[in-house]
């Protein structure tokens, strides 16, 4: 009796740590998912794209940064489109080269989007595991999760655009 008291109390203790793990996971996709996009409206504001790029481009971080749960997945999947689509243009990275502040930029943004990739395979991987251990039998019976829902895995279009990748 002891034993299993003792198991089921581990069980408990990992289901917990796991869910505190998803959180912080949470925690780090939305800051890099926030800094992506400030780095998208310091680039479109910065006056080295044409207007009309710079249009799209602080149009579709704004909506990634104000998008509400329910819209968010499908508002980053815009702004990493439109990112792509501003970045990969002909002679981007050299007509960026040549501006005072564009080697910076393009540096900034390069890391935002990296760290939006990896904080989004970190995250999905944790949903992974949290899933799994809310799936099991024991889990399910005694009800070690509470009331808490399956947790969802964040889908985007996250490929970072092939100017950045060149690198």
């Amino acid at each position: 009796m002891v034993l299993t008291a003792v198991y089921v109390s581990w069980r408990a203790g990992r289901l917990d740590r796991l869910h505190i793990r998803l959180e912080l996971a949470r925690e780090s996709l939305d800051a890099a998912l926030v800094r992506r996009a400030a780095v998208c409206l310091e680039l479109a504001a910065s006056r080295i794209l044409d207007p009309a790029t710079s249009l799209v481009l602080a149009a579709a971080a704004h909506e990634a940064r104000t998008a509400g749960p329910p819209e968010r997945e499908h508002a980053e999947s815009e702004l990493s489109r439109a990112l792509r689509a501003v970045l990969d243009q002909e002679r981007f990275r050299e007509k960026l080269g040549e501006t005072p502040a564009g080697p910076e930029l393009l540096q900034e943004l390069d890391s935002a989007v990296a760290k939006v990739v990896y904080a989004r395979r970190f995250y999905n991987n944790a949903v992974g595991v949290t899933r799994a251990a809310q799936r099991r039998l024991l889990a399910r019976t005694l009800r070690l999760a509470g009331h808490t829902a399956y947790p969802d895995f964040f889908e985007i279009d996250d490929a970072p655009p092939q100017a950045l990748a060149a690198e």
